[in-house]
């Protein structure tokens, strides 16, 4: 902590009485400011040049003599007008000072000499002790403010009682010394302030002596004087404080990360370490504030922290604003958002839970527009990103594919990485987006879901077209869609639920190639069904015990595959039956409805075995079965309903060759053709195969049109 500077002292400026020796500016004066910013001397030639005016201006109302006036005036706008600062001071000047009194030759002179370095005061004679500028220089600053009250209360009043009604000059000089003190006292006040975070610091001692002068003007002057006496009016030196903190603030904050070092690194890096930078400061200096500054300031009931961290704040807002217009790319604009949005809002931002930064009181850090423009930027960046990593995992599991490898098998199933890549790429992305707003995790989730459904389609198509198509990849791509289904989409169900059909579709297209093969070995024995042979033989067993190899090879593969094993041998049984060869006539078709009943039992058997759940494929072949052996015609209409209750996806020519099985007659023909019409009818209405848990059997099954229909439908 810097002490009071004891070993200077300001400009002493004599007595009315005594002869005014010329003075040069003494190295105490220039001490309190020896680290100031050119804005900040700048700011102090106003405010002095300001009170020249205001001096003089007052003067001038209660001279007497016109021309003497005049002659003073003239010469204090030539001792003012020369400074480099002077034109651009015009706002501190009292309106009215261009018709002020001129100033005598000599007090030109001195204004002249004075205005060489800074415009130094002359010291209003002391009562005892020390003198005003010695106050100040050791920051004793109620000390003097109380001086400098007496003073003034003095000088109004010997104004008052007409002291200086033949010499005014003296009044001006004596009223400019006092309010130039006042302005050298604001900017003693306005260097502690830019000192207090320091790397030295202030005491606190010369915080109080701030929180009391600042509070004892205040009680001074706590409105403008009703006669217009400038001596009286406010000097808002809250306001000054204020602003003081709010430079301080704004000069720390833009020192963080702005040395760009030469190997400073570039991107999402370059971008990270000045918000690092930012963050420790902002820190540091806000807990400096609450432990040293604040319990200084509190002892004279001054509200420092709320002051230092709104100015911190709005510091911080624009910092932020400056390095969002630089901003480019996914990465940097996200390390922007998530440094606003939770690394500047967390609760331990201060490093302690009971400092926080309470967002009630403060404005946003960024405005609701910068913020948005922000976020639109993130999300067209990040759409191109996730598009791209898709690629690169097309291109891991083509890699995959050439090398000729059988997929791994783990818990038992063929394992490749395509659902934990995928899983990873869109919780990866979800999770960083929802850290920011509700708003972008939503943007997210929409955005991985379209590029996942593109994704889709093409890694069917490139898998499809590449030599690795065999059991073992089918079944480890249908256990990896399987598994995007039942979790991905459990985990977003409203957000991804358009993603169901697309992988439902690629499932089974993927099962409908892995069946290829046991197409190829059992259709030659599909052919053999409802001929005198199978009334004869067990021409079944064969076909099932394929199925059953076929089955066992199918272990690795996750379920519904059994199901689609299933739903294949019961459509291929249905095929053959409604196409036979032969027609069946008497005992024959009796025959043929027993074993039709006989296979149906089987199926269902064997597949129960294999642990398929599709109980609902049992009753197709029982229904036909049903149709073909009943004696009594009447019946035939119920096992009509039920098998178009159970199947709403059968259409009319199905019914046509299941009626084709038998001679019913015309009459008859005609009639079951209208009921199951107006039941077909019925079923269309209420959402066909929809209605019915989307089980699909009879929508792939092709008849052909035979002369026996034709019969039929005549």
């Amino acid at each position: 902590m810097s002490s009071p500077r004891k070993g200077t002292s300001r400009p002493e400026l004599h007595s009315p009485k005594e002869p005014v020796e010329p003075q040069t500016p003494v190295q105490g004066t220039q001490q309190a400011s020896s680290g100031d910013t050119p804005s900040t001397q700048h700011e102090d030639t106003c405010l002095i040049l300001g009170t020249f005016r205001r001096a003089f201006s007052q003067t001038s109302k209660q001279a007497s003599g016109r021309a003497h006036s005049s002659f003073l005036f003239r010469s204090f706008r030539r001792a003012v007008d020369d400074s480099p600062a002077a034109d651009q001071c015009q706002a501190t000047a009292v309106p009215g000072a261009g018709q002020g009194p001129e100033v005598p030759p000599t007090v030109a002179d001195g204004v002249s000499q004075q205005r060489s370095t800074r415009v130094v005061p002359e010291e209003p004679e002391p009562e005892a002790g020390q003198s005003v500028a010695d106050l100040i220089a050791e920051r004793q600053l109620l000390a003097a403010f109380k001086q400098l009250q007496h003073l003034e209360t003095r000088l109004v009043a010997e104004n008052v009682s007409r002291t200086f009604e033949q010499n005014p000059t003296d009044f001006a000089r004596r009223a400019m010394d006092v309010c130039l003190h006042y302005d050298v006292l604001a900017t003693e006040i306005a260097a502690i302030v830019r000192e207090t975070l320091g790397p030295d610091g202030v005491d606190a001692a010369s915080l109080a002596e701030v929180a009391h002068v600042v509070r004892a003007e205040e009680e001074a002057h706590p409105m403008p004087a009703a006669d217009g006496d400038f001596l009286r009016t406010p000097r808002r030196w809250r306001q000054h404080w204020e602003q003081a903190v709010r430079r301080s603030a704004q000069e720390r904050v833009q020192q963080a990360g702005a040395k760009e070092p030469p190997e400073a690194a570039e991107g999402a890096a370059g971008l990270a370490r000045p918000l690092a930078e930012l963050g420790s400061l902002v820190r540091s200096d806000l807990q400096k504030v609450k432990e040293e500054v604040q319990p200084a300031y509190e002892a004279a009931g001054f509200p420092a922290w709320e002051t230092y961290l709104r100015a911190f704040h709005d510091a911080v807002a624009q910092r932020l604003q400056e390095l969002a217009r630089d901003a480019r790319g996914c990465e940097e604009l996200y390390i922007l958002l998530d440094w606003a949005a939770n690394v500047y809002r967390s609760p331990n931002f201060l490093g302690s839970p009971d400092l926080t930064l309470s967002t009630e009181p403060l404005p946003p850090l960024l405005a609701p527009e910068v913020w948005a423009g922000l976020e639109s930027d993130y999300t067209s960046f990040l759409e191109s990103k996730i598009a791209s990593c898709f690629d690169g995992i097309l291109q891991l599991e083509q890699s995959s594919w050439a090398a000729a490898k059988p997929p791994d098998v783990l818990q038992g199933r063929y394992h490749t990485q395509l659902s934990i890549d995928v899983h990873m790429l869109v919780a990866e992305h979800v999770k960083a987006a929802g850290a920011i707003s509700a708003e972008l995790e939503a943007t997210t989730l929409r955005i991985c879901g379209r590029a996942l459904g593109l994704f889709l389609r093409r890694f069917e198509k490139a898998f499809l077209e590449s030599e690795a198509v065999s059991e073992p990849h089918l079944g480890a791509n249908i256990n990896a869609c399987e598994e995007l289904r039942t979790s991905l989409l459990a985990r977003f169900p409203r957000a991804l639920a358009e993603l169901e059909k697309p992988l439902v579709a690629t499932i089974c297209v993927f099962q409908k190639h892995l069946l290829q093969a046991l197409q190829r070995d059992v259709q030659p024995l599909f052919r053999v069904l409802c001929t005198k042979t199978w009334l004869t033989q067990d021409v079944l067993q064969p076909l099932m015990d394929k199925v059953v190899a076929f089955a066992q090879c199918l272990e690795h593969v996750a379920p519904p595959h059994g199901q689609e094993v299933h739903r294949y041998v019961i459509r291929e049984y249905l095929t053959q039956a409604l196409r036979p060869h032969e027609r069946f006539r008497g005992i024959d078709r009796v025959t043929g409805s027993e074993r039709m009943g006989q296979d149906a039992q089987a199926i269902g058997n064997t597949f129960q075995s294999l642990g398929s759940e599709a109980t609902w494929l049992g009753h197709a072949i029982p229904c036909v079965a049903d149709i073909l052996g009943e004696t009594y015609k009447d019946n035939i209409q119920q096992h009509l309903e039920t098998l178009i209750r159970n199947y709403p996806d059968i259409r009319q020519d199905h019914v046509l060759a299941i009626l084709a099985l038998r001679r019913l007659g015309r009459r008859r023909n005609q009639r079951l053709l209208q009921h199951a019409q107006d039941l077909l009818r019925a079923a269309a209405t209420a959402g066909g195969s929809r209605t019915s848990g989307g089980h699909v059997l009879f929508e792939e099954i092709e008849v052909p049109t035979s002369v026996d229909m034709l019969i039929t439908c005549i």
